[in-house]
């Protein structure tokens, strides 16, 4: 299971590179609502999920308040970021053994556990999540003029069939 995760990880590293790299630092605060993040944090958010899977194997779950996100300032720190996290989930995934799949994993805020999953489900889970957040970038990106990426196929700014 775990070189099957390896593999769909990989499988979306490319077109997740593509959208963060043409992220301009001039659209950072970017909002489309003001309930909504702005474009800088959904950016810090796509390139650290990973992070979630080598930091959720290692420690066995993740808790908010000491979960702490980059502080990120330039697309050169926001790809460097990524590039870190994409590898430390691929080194964990690497390790693992289809037996510590079925190892415990919880999420907590302040102590409080909010869900508990077997490994197995967090890490699809996850990626899941990562591939839902570059999702909602590339409407951010569409809303700034910014060429959206072929992702799973043709997009409009990358008509290559």
């Amino acid at each position: 299971m775990a070189k099957a995760y390896l593999k769909e990880l990989e499988a979306e590293y490319t077109s997740t590179k593509k959208c963060l790299e043409r992220i301009p630092e001039s659209t950072f605060e970017f909002k489309p609502h003001p309930k909504s993040m702005n474009m800088g944090y959904l950016c810090v958010l796509v390139a650290e999920i990973p992070r979630w899977i080598s930091y959720g194997i290692e420690k066995g779950g993740i808790e908010f308040t000491t979960f702490k996100h980059d502080d990120i300032k330039t697309n050169e720190e926001l790809l460097a970021h990524f590039e870190e996290n994409f590898a430390s989930a691929k080194t964990a995934l690497s390790k693992m053994g289809d037996s510590e799949m079925e190892k415990s994993f919880s999420l907590k805020n302040n102590g409080q556990e909010l869900m508990k999953s077997s490994m197995q489900e967090m890490i699809s889970s996850t990626i899941n999540h990562w591939a839902h957040h570059r999702g909602q970038l590339t409407v951010y990106m569409r809303l700034n003029d910014i060429a959206v990426p072929s992702i799973y196929g043709p997009s409009a700014d990358e008509k290559n069939y």
